[in-house]
């Protein structure tokens, strides 16, 4: 896909999708943060329904120490891996207490440091908290860039490179919701909706459906 293509690719997503931004309901940078760790081989829907109840009661690292381990997996509990999650979290909290003073930090080494926190979860903290342009490719993207020919990679770490390098500036901030969503509802897993893809002319899919 040359960049003339990529351009209308992404103008046509973005008029689309007019408001991309995440499905997962924070109100803090920590509450995004904890809601993403809790994502990982789960869905928004799940984590927003287990945050709804602890938010309210601890939406801060020292809340949730206070909480315990124990306490904290109480309210994660319907969430896969939830035990390895509450550890995590439990050790991420004690290290935002005892080295940022409960901030969450807005750069990746410093995220990366924290329990839980891999490279894909502090690009989606550096994009959606601190407005960085950074692209998390998650299942969704991976598949979007591979199936669309927008950016072709073996592996996740081939296609965030290709995608940095290639989405056009304008559409920069915005392109990590932009093909996520296009992929949770439209570039589906199964059997993409073709039929009712916005960028349906622009995509190297030889298998496409009338769905």
């Amino acid at each position: 896909m040359n960049k003339e293509k990529r351009l209308i690719l992404f103008d046509r997503l973005a008029e689309a999708i007019p408001n991309p931004e995440t499905e997962l309901q924070y109100s803090s940078s920590f509450e995004l943060l904890i809601a993403v760790v809790l994502s990982a081989q789960a869905t928004d829907k799940g984590v927003n329904k287990a945050t709804s109840k602890l938010f309210p009661r601890a939406n801060t690292p020292q809340a949730i120490l206070d909480l315990g381990e124990a306490g904290l997996k109480q309210y994660i509990k319907t969430i896969g891996l939830f035990n390895t999650k509450g550890a995590n979290i439990i050790k991420l909290c004690q290290r935002l207490m005892d080295l940022h003073n409960g901030a969450v930090p807005e750069n990746r080494v410093q995220l990366e440091a924290l329990a839980g926190v891999g490279r894909k979860t502090a690009n989606v903290i550096l994009n959606t908290a601190f407005g960085q342009p950074t692209i998390a490719v998650d299942t969704h993207i991976f598949r979007v860039s591979n199936r669309t020919g927008l950016a072709k990679g073996k592996n996740v770490m081939e296609v965030e490179n290709r995608l940095d390098k290639w989405v056009p500036k304008k559409h920069k901030l915005d392109a990590h919701h932009l093909l996520i969503l296009h992929g949770r509802y439209t570039c589906i897993a199964r059997k993409p909706r073709c039929q009712s893809c916005v960028i349906e002319d622009l995509c190297d899919f030889k298998h496409k459906t009338d769905g």
